[in-house]
């Protein structure tokens, strides 16, 4: 591990030993701070918002724009105690899991398990959870400072799932893992490269959705749910979900099942809307106009 790296992992674990109510206190304060500048995650949450939520009239969706803005600084400054207390700690935050007998089911069952994990609440502690329940495989992309690998292997010990780059190989592994009876997890909601993904309606307006997760579950014949790990109120905690698939998601027509794909992100998020990470560009694509 390089040695700045090394010393942002000893600032993790000092800042770690905060309360979770002051890192997340904290993280509101920058989030609504970020809304009064005006900047780019502020402009793309509004027009999100606008998207998503027509019915709502303009105090309202003020009222909303200023919570879902106070939800994504908690997401970015709570990860200090998940990832600065151990996963061990961190998952002694968890208060409650809902839907762990589906869970339980689709282990036991042996024909695979794909997690679908949307971008709402905290992920990073869901990952902790189940990979403590079982051993789990993630398609993720590297990030731009390959020196941050390291640290995420360090922070997340023995509770860390195996990464697999979204390429052809590691694509090949998620499949020999789930023919296992394995687990995997993806982003259902993260837009796919241009050629790799299908426009399907996503709270009412088509967004660009990947193909690949529909097209596991359908070659593998592995269980899909949906989970996320909500953010209970004034730091109090989180709380687990699992949620079955909708019907139609394995389908062979992509359309369709890329259709019944956002509708389990969607049923997730409507459970915890201000916490889903509304300054992605998920309605941007490379051959339409942009909202943004």
């Amino acid at each position: 591990m390089r040695l700045d790296i090394y010393v942002v992992y000893l600032l993790l674990r000092l800042f770690g030993l905060l309360p979770l109510r002051v890192l997340q206190a904290v993280g509101a304060g920058f989030g609504l701070l970020a809304l009064r500048r005006g900047g780019r995650m502020a402009r793309y949450t509004k027009v999100n918002l606008e998207i998503t939520r027509p019915e709502l009239d303009e105090p309202a969706r003020a009222a909303l724009l200023r919570e879902t803005m106070a939800e994504g600084g908690k997401s970015i400054t709570e990860i200090v105690k998940i990832w600065g207390a151990g996963a061990e700690r961190a998952l002694g935050l968890i208060r409650e899991v809902r839907g762990e007998a589906l869970f339980d089911a689709a282990l036991a069952s042996g024909k695979g398990v794909i997690i679908a994990a949307p971008h709402l609440g905290c992920w990073e502690l869901l990952n902790y959870w189940l990979c403590r329940k079982t051993p789990m495989a993630i398609l993720y992309r590297p990030p731009r400072i390959a020196a941050v690998e390291a640290l995420l292997r360090k922070v997340r010990g023995k509770l860390a799932p195996e990464q697999v780059r979204a390429e052809g190989a590691g694509v090949r592994t998620l499949y020999k893992r789930l023919a296992a009876g394995g687990t995997v997890g993806i982003l259902p909601d993260q837009k796919p490269r241009e050629g790799e993904g299908e426009f399907a309606p996503f709270f009412g307006r088509e967004a660009m959705t990947m193909v690949l997760l529909p097209r596991l579950a359908a070659r593998t014949g592995a269980t899909v749910l949906f989970s996320f790990a909500e953010r209970l109120p004034r730091g109090a905690g989180y709380r687990i979900h699992f949620l079955p698939a909708p019907e139609g998601l394995a389908d062979a027509e992509l359309p369709r099942a890329c259709v019944a794909l956002n509708r389990g992100v969607e049923n997730c998020v409507n459970i915890a809307f201000a916490q889903y990470q509304w300054h992605y560009k998920r309605y941007s694509a490379d051959n339409r106009p942009s909202p943004y």
